[in-house]
């Protein structure tokens, strides 16, 4: 029984995955992320989704981790850019004509987890979408769907990199 409870300690000790209520698993000795301006080269551009983008990836990491932002080389560090934003019919009524069109936005992340490599991941599209009424304009729905969007990409990014999933 003694040496069963030493094994198990000896086993907790040598961990270096930190757990947190937001189900991200860091590295015990990381400090620090950078998140590197996610530029918009999809063919067709929304001014405001690359600040938008990449200002929710760094909050997220405020919020749920204890770890420092830092400009570049941070232990955990993300770039990226936008490359998809499209606006396509989704649903189409009986006489042929659209009643639902899809906002879809793609983003391609490099992830680098300098202190245990085997999680780094390169170039991996991250996609999401939301329907909108067809009767109602992109440029005037865009404002409402690119935050919900956004949170959506945001949380498959973090999950991806940090949850292990």
């Amino acid at each position: 029984m003694a040496t069963s409870a030493a094994a198990l300690t000896v086993l907790v000790a040598g961990c270096t995955i930190s757990y947190s209520f937001s189900g991200a698993q860091i590295p015990a000795d990381a400090q620090t992320v950078s998140i590197a301006y996610f530029p918009n080269n999809a063919p067709m551009v929304a001014p405001l989704l690359s600040p938008t983008l990449t200002d929710a990836l760094s909050e997220r990491f405020q919020r749920q981790t204890r770890l420092s932002e830092v400009r570049e080389n941070g232990d955990l560090a993300f770039e990226g850019e936008i490359i998809g934003y499209t606006s396509t019919p989704s649903a189409i009524s009986g006489d042929e004509y659209a009643v639902k069109n899809k906002l879809t936005i793609t983003v391609r992340v490099r992830f680098t987890n300098r202190l245990d490599p085997q999680w780094s991941f390169e170039n991996r599209n991250f996609s999401a979408f939301l329907e909108y009424d067809s009767s109602s304009l992109l440029s005037d729905v865009e404002n409402t769907l690119i935050p919900e969007i956004v949170d959506m990409l945001v949380e498959d990014i973090f999950n991806a990199a940090v949850a292990n999933w």
